[in-house]
């Protein structure tokens, strides 16, 4: 090919991709569908449809606004009042901020029912992903804002005022530990570290309780896979109990003796026997003899961190099945539950709302004379409580003798 052939050719072929060029720059190209940021449904959302779902509730006679956010009318707006500056956001002109009252109301309804944030999202009108920072932050927010709800007696005298509440039962006992293991669903990427020995995921959740099954300690967020006594051996409570800095009334003789007996908690055997802290005899006891009556005795005082937990799970029915969520949240959203239990348990507006007459157990002279219909709402099974293992354990000679006094204290006493 000579030179005016080789020029030719190359011409031809720029020609032809240049027509190409062309003509794809000046085709009509078909118009794509607008997509919008938000689903039809929620375009429609707007401060008075959200606003009107709070009118309606309202206007109800039937206690509708009680049952849909689990306290009244009055307490809500005081702790609106004071989570909603922590989750307030700022108004902007390119959508409508959701208001700190839905956002506060959406995640009482998520703890009150355990519905998913998908099936939330048909009722609120906003997406499922936006439900979970609204329900993340809130619930954190809650956990600020109500942590004081939740406090150990700083003093003997605060110490004794929880002792009298127990001592027709139990004397010289300050309340009730126990444990549960929260169930997950498995969390991603945590290989066995929260798989516990009932095969399932859980976070553990220990708490002590009085007599008006209030919580004074709550710790949550463990791993499920940690044994049972070595979970309560790291807990805050056990160590400050180790350096006695939780500042525990001076032993005293009990009604009918001579020996200085210290005050106690009360557990169950899943924990150690330790001067301060009582569990069962182990085994099985004729009737009438001093062990079963000790144990006879120690389970009264027991029911009430039975009716602590029972009762929260009954009203906040997050906690009803395996939480759907990853332990870090999942542990924002047990100590939320936990705070708004005591919260609503001391509230002259919302206790008779959130444990009506008859909803707990009714204890008389160390027996149960009502069984609280708490119980119906559970139905079978724990939901996501499990219970803690049992363990055998070598206890401590002085622990013994204790628990053998406080034994012979009851079997005088009968």
């Amino acid at each position: 090919m000579d030179v005016d052939g080789a020029t030719l050719y190359l011409m031809s072929v720029n020609f032809y991709y240049m027509s190409l060029f062309y003509y794809y720059r000046t085709k009509k190209r078909i118009q794509r569908k607008r997509r919008w940021w938000m689903l039809q449904i929620h375009r429609k959302r707007t401060l008075n449809t959200m606003e009107e779902i709070f009118s309606d509730l309202l206007a109800e006679p039937s206690n509708q606004f009680e049952g849909f956010v689990r306290m009244s009318a009055t307490d809500f707006e005081l702790l609106l009042s004071r989570v909603g500056p922590l989750i307030e956001k700022q108004k902007t002109k390119f959508r409508v901020t959701i208001p700190s009252k839905i956002r506060l109301a959406v995640t009482l309804r998520y703890l009150a029912t355990g519905d998913s944030y998908r099936s939330l999202h048909y009722l609120f009108k906003m997406s499922h992903q936006v439900i979970s920072n609204i329900v993340r932050e809130c619930c954190a927010a809650l956990i600020s804002v109500l942590k004081n709800m939740i406090k150990l007696p700083e003093n003997e005298n605060e110490w004794l005022q929880k002792e009298s509440n127990f001592a027709d039962i139990f004397p010289h006992c300050l309340g009730a530990i126990d444990g549960k293991h929260v169930v997950m669903v498995s969390p991603i990427h945590s290989g066995s570290e929260y798989f516990n020995y009932k095969h399932s995921f859980s976070i553990i959740l220990m708490a002590l309780v009085d007599r008006n099954y209030c919580f004074m300690f709550c710790d949550v967020g463990n791993k499920g896979r940690i044994s049972d006594g070595g979970v309560f051996r790291d807990s805050v409570l056990f160590e400050k109990l180790q350096k006695n800095s939780l500042h525990l009334p001076k032993p005293e003789p009990l009604s009918n003796g001579d020996v200085n007996m210290p005050y106690v908690f009360v557990a169950d055997n899943a924990f150690p026997l330790h001067p301060n802290i009582m569990k069962p005899f182990p085994g099985q006891h004729p009737e009438g003899s001093m062990q079963r009556n000790f144990n006879r005795k120690l389970s009264s005082v027991r029911i009430v961190v039975e009716n602590a937990f029972g009762v929260m799970s009954a009203r906040f029915r997050v906690l009803r099945k395996p939480i759907a969520l990853q332990p870090n949240e999942a542990s924002r959203v047990v100590m939320a539950c936990a705070l708004l239990h005591n919260f609503l348990r001391k509230s002259s507006h919302s206790q008779s709302i959130y444990t009506p007459s008859g909803y707990t157990d009714t204890i008389a002279n160390g027996e149960i004379i009502n069984v609280g219909t708490w119980r119906q709402d559970i139905g079978e099974g724990e939901g996501a409580f499990r219970s803690m293992r049992n363990i055998a354990r070598r206890s401590a000679l002085t622990a013994i003798e204790v628990r053998n006094k406080f034994a012979e204290h009851f079997m005088d006493m009968n």
